[in-house]
């Protein structure tokens, strides 16, 4: 091969006889940056969820729980201060300055308070308040799925195992959050670092945050009271009409395995309510040993969660081999085994079987959808809150802006809030691919696209770009905002 001296024509072509040409890659054009724009708005698909906010009367019912931190009913709405930094943590902002972002564009998201203000809403939301923004929130999560029921759709089933299940499904878990700085109530956490240890339930038919408590980093993993709490708030966003009379599946890792927890699961049925477990459960001696005495013919092919026999793994139902004293009547213990993928952490008993094992407990009856194949199936869909917690860490509660831990649980709470937004965002005013979307796409297609503002006929209107490759999805989404139908006053 050799350079020809001539110009190269064309795209970089390789040539085995003769010459080796390189066609130079067509520049870009030159660009000459100031900073005297106008007309030109950013994050133009933020006003979406700012919309949606008070269409499912989430802005109201906030400024209905935080009216009395409103001194003399002067300066911004409390109210509307919360749903701003909602807004600005779905969009993808982490600290309270970026409500920047928000206010430096009044003419799209109108009068957006200043830092300082925000500031002092957040140190103002005692514990009381708090409760009143939970009950907001539950209101508005109402109207929500009302909305949803009008379009026809409803709120969708969550699926395991080839089918859909029944009812709601409700998944708890902790995660660890890192602290760089000593805040109020971090703590060494038990694996080696240092911060917060927050208890999270997300709603698995939609990814909704449902509920939330902030605790310290030395805190239980299975502490039953906090479990029962958590649980209890989630209870509690639940509609009424969805509340009684449906079924309501709660799932959680071996965390949520204590007999005070499940006992509690069980007795809300008191309160009308149809509740049922599946959790995991350690593997102790009793247990190992009745997986060893299980005799092969009782182990039947595991599923896959679109219901085809998953490779290499079996579940088998020990029920009546280990003794399960205290714990509510009915509870079945059902074990998987499979073989290890790599990296596997693997326990001495998985290394001496030469095969995985994971165990959980369920009250699901024999009857109906009571298979050992489906349930296992069922339990292991409980993995899906780990994608919560993450897209739930980018959207607010991976980073706490304060030392005072007061101001640390009102900003969860407005966390969990701007992740129901972006939830009812998918159910309501999307479809197709974005339907399913995590909060990083949705920024990237629809929430930080740039549009200009141009005035006409009296009327303001946002122009995306005629190139944005999902105009029409964005378009489509404020179409059907439009059309929702609102509450009542």
């Amino acid at each position: 091969m050799s350079w020809d001296d001539e110009p190269c024509r064309g795209v970089l072509s390789v040539q085995t006889e003769g010459t080796f040409c390189v066609q130079g890659i067509g520049s870009r054009p030159k660009l000459h940056v100031s900073a005297d724009g106008a007309g030109v708005v950013a994050h133009a698909g933020a006003r979406l969820l700012a919309d949606l906010a008070d269409a499912a009367g989430l802005t109201a019912a906030y400024s209905t729980a935080l009216r009395p931190l409103r001194p003399r009913g002067t300066g911004h709405d409390p109210g509307r201060i919360a749903v701003d930094l909602a807004v600005m943590l779905a969009d993808g902002g982490e600290t309270i300055t970026e409500l920047a972002v928000l206010r430096d564009q009044r003419e799209v998201f109108g009068p957006v308070a200043s830092t300082p203000t925000a500031w002092r809403l957040l140190a103002a939301i005692g514990e009381r308040a708090l409760d009143r923004l939970r009950s907001a929130r539950a209101q508005a999560r109402e109207v929500a799925w009302l909305q949803a029921a009008e379009r026809g759709e409803g709120i969708p089933a969550a699926r395991a195992g080839g089918r859909a299940l029944p009812g709601l499904v409700l998944d708890l878990d902790a995660t660890l959050i890192t602290c760089h700085s000593q805040k109020d109530q971090a703590a060494p956490t038990y694996e080696g670092g240092f911060g917060f240890h927050p208890l999270m339930c997300f709603l698995a038919n939609t990814g909704e945050a449902m509920s939330g408590r902030l605790r310290p980093g030395n805190a239980g993993a299975n502490t039953a009271a906090d479990h029962i709490a958590v649980l209890d708030d989630a209870l509690a966003q639940i509609p009424d009409a969805h509340r009684h009379g449906t079924d309501i599946l709660v799932r959680t890792d071996s965390a949520g395995s204590a007999k005070a927890f499940l006992t509690h699961v069980r007795d809300v049925r008191k309160r009308g309510l149809r509740t049922f477990f599946s959790v995991g459960y350690a593997i102790t001696e009793p247990v190992r040993h009745a997986i060893r005495a299980m005799p092969d013919r009782l182990w039947h092919p595991a599923l896959d969660q679109d219901g085809s026999l998953r490779a290499g793994a079996e579940v088998a139902e020990l029920t009546g081999m280990v003794e399960l004293t205290g714990y509510p009547a009915g509870t079945r213990i059902i074990v998987r085994r499979e073989r290890p993928h790599p990296g596997a952490q693997l326990s001495l008993f998985d290394r001496d079987e030469g095969l995985r094992h994971q165990v959980f407990l369920t009250d699901t009856p024999y009857s109906g959808q009571g298979s050992a194949q489906f349930l296992e199936a069922r339990h292991r869909g409980h993995a899906t809150v780990e994608d919560h917690i993450r897209c739930g860490k980018d959207t607010g509660f991976g980073r706490f802006p304060s030392r005072h831990f007061a101001i640390n649980a009102a900003w969860l709470e407005l966390s969990l809030a701007a992740i129901d937004l972006l939830a009812w965002t998918r159910v309501l005013l999307l479809d197709g691919e974005l339907a399913d979307a995590e909060p990083k796409k949705l920024r990237y297609r629809l929430l930080h696209v740039a549009a200009r503002l141009t005035r006409g006929g009296r009327r303001l209107h946002l122009r995306i770009s005629a190139t944005w490759p999902w105009r029409h999805e964005l378009a489509a989404a404020f179409h059907r905002l439009a059309a929702l139908p609102r509450p009542a006053g």
